[in-house]
């Protein structure tokens, strides 16, 4: 038997809060969540928020509450200043 929300898929486009909390819970569910990020911004704020993984060590992906809410999700970042990828 397969997760309730199987074949359903989520184009994520959020930062911190709301938006990644309720991602979290569709991807647990079983749903293919793509999460958003812009790259110029330096992606979502949730990034520097700690407690972080090894102590005093701040970047991306080493925030345990960025970890924590975006699990279970793909990610990509877009340029749409650029026309061709």
């Amino acid at each position: 038997m397969g997760l309730p929300l199987e074949g359903v898929r989520v184009l994520a486009v959020e930062q911190y809060g709301a938006g990644p909390f309720g991602t979290q819970h569709l991807a647990d569910l079983g749903a293919e969540v793509i999460k958003v990020e812009n790259r110029h911004t330096g992606g979502d704020y949730a990034r520097a928020l700690g407690p972080y993984f090894v102590e005093g060590a701040k970047g991306d992906d080493n925030s345990l509450f960025f970890q924590s809410i975006n699990r279970n999700k793909k990610s990509l970042t877009l340029d749409l200043g650029q026309s061709e990828a």
